[in-house]
């Protein structure tokens, strides 16, 4: 293990950066962040639209979100990888095509995050905001959403522990992520695949339990503040 830890360190943090493009470890991270940051506003405005009293946009939103939450990610990844392409005419790159599915993917459920969140704020809330004239954009945007965002941000943690997983998926289509990466060391020391995986697993731990305990954190801080509110 610490021979493989002296040999591979580097490559397995960043690939071939700075002679090739970045991989590895890095790579993992920065697909993460960009695939929650990108995916946020994505599944604010579908959680809002699934909320909408409009039904010509709550009906379609609410199908779309059902059909996507029915299929795996896999499949997402695919239709990226050979869809994307034919709409833009030229190709997008494993980094483009992993971040397109991955958007998408996670977009959708951060769009049930952002609904349970604002179903979680007290009726008279929303009330008390229209009475004051404001009407349903507006009482989102200035009463409900900044009460609705503590509520929702242990799952937002929970949901960055689950992209980072999803990650891994990228493997299938050459993307040099982690996973990939442990892949390419198994293959050049041959020998020691059991020390090769297990390391790979032990990283992935140690980045999602920590997220988790980060999530928990923030779970235990809101209901201290809720309970001294009351």
């Amino acid at each position: 293990m610490l021979e493989l830890l002296h040999d591979y360190w580097l490559y397995f943090l960043v690939g071939r950066y700075p002679e090739g493009p970045l991989g590895g470890l890095a790579l993992t991270v920065l697909l993460a962040s960009l695939a929650l940051v990108l995916s946020l506003p994505f599944g604010l405005l579908l959680g809002l639209a699934r909320l909408s009293p409009w039904r010509l946009l709550r009906w379609p939103v609410a199908a779309l979100i059902h059909v996507v939450r029915g299929i795996p990610l896999l499949l997402v990844i695919f239709w990226a990888y050979f869809f994307l392409p034919s709409i833009t005419g030229h190709e997008s790159g494993q980094f483009g095509t992993m971040l397109a599915a991955l958007v998408i993917f996670d977009g959708i459920y951060l769009a049930e995050i952002v609904r349970a969140g604002v179903q979680a704020v007290p009726r008279g809330q929303v009330e008390a905001a229209r009475s004051l004239g404001l009407n349903y954009l507006d009482s989102m945007r200035t009463v409900v959403l900044p009460q609705a965002l503590r509520h929702m941000l242990p799952s937002l943690v929970n949901q960055f522990v689950s992209t980072i997983k999803e990650t891994s998926l990228g493997t299938i289509i050459g993307l040099a992520e982690v996973s990939f990466i442990a892949s390419q060391v198994n293959g050049l020391v041959l020998t020691k695949p059991v020390q090769v995986y297990f390391l790979l697993g032990m990283t992935y731990f140690v980045l999602c339990f920590s997220l988790s305990r980060a999530a928990f954190w923030l779970e235990r801080r809101q209901a201290r503040l809720l309970k001294a509110a009351a």
